[in-house]
């Protein structure tokens, strides 16, 4: 079907998002139409906001408003022991279950040489200049349970173990494929207390 020109585009966008079909894309497209000027302009609003105002920590490259992060800048938070996760909604996920005290590193991203994506891609250098100081003990390993995570957890703990860190790896409570921003509470808790050394 063919649509005027402004309600094509505004399909488009939402066609362009994660997740998105041409169907959902034009229901939501139409909601829009249907929403009062007013909250049409603040859904804007708030999109445009949380471009302009959220970046990357320059620490932990978790998303943020500010720089350090609330988790890295606070004293509360144990920094001897790091969660490397591949994206900031990991460290969301984590952070519900309320069972980790440590801070968190992002590396935006995990291995995938089929994708082009390598250690270069990825905030690995980041990684490795937290370390430079004796301040870190353990760096725990919470990649996804996929190839590339498994991939990239091998990958970080085979550089890792020369310099004298315990490397673990969370405990496969976690469904093959699936990705931690979709788990649940209590088996991130059980991945994360069964945790091994790799």
């Amino acid at each position: 079907m063919q649509y005027i020109a402004p309600l094509q585009k505004l399909i488009e966008h939402f066609r362009a998002l994660p997740g998105i079909g041409q169907k959902t894309a034009v229901r939501l497209a139409y909601h829009v139409l249907d929403m009062p000027p007013a909250d049409a302009r603040a859904l804007a609003n708030a999109i445009l906001e949380a471009k302009e105002k959220i970046g990357c920590c320059n620490t932990c490259w978790n998303l943020s408003d500010q720089n350090p992060c609330a988790i890295c800048a606070s004293e509360k938070r144990d920094h001897s022991v790091i969660c490397v996760v591949e994206q900031p909604q990991d460290v969301a996920a984590m952070e519900r279950m309320h069972e980790f005290n440590g801070v968190y590193h992002v590396l935006h991203g995990a291995l995938s040489p089929l994708e082009g994506v390598g250690p270069d891609d990825l905030r690995i250098k980041e990684l490795f200049a937290r370390l430079y100081d004796d301040t870190v003990k353990e760096v725990i390993m919470a990649t996804n349970p996929t190839v590339e995570g498994e991939a990239t957890a091998m990958y970080l703990a085979k550089l890792l173990k020369p310099a004298g860190l315990k490397v673990t790896r969370i405990a496969h409570g976690l469904p093959i494929g699936g990705d931690l921003e979709y788990a649940d509470e209590v088996t991130l808790a059980k991945a994360m207390e069964n945790r091994r050394e790799i």
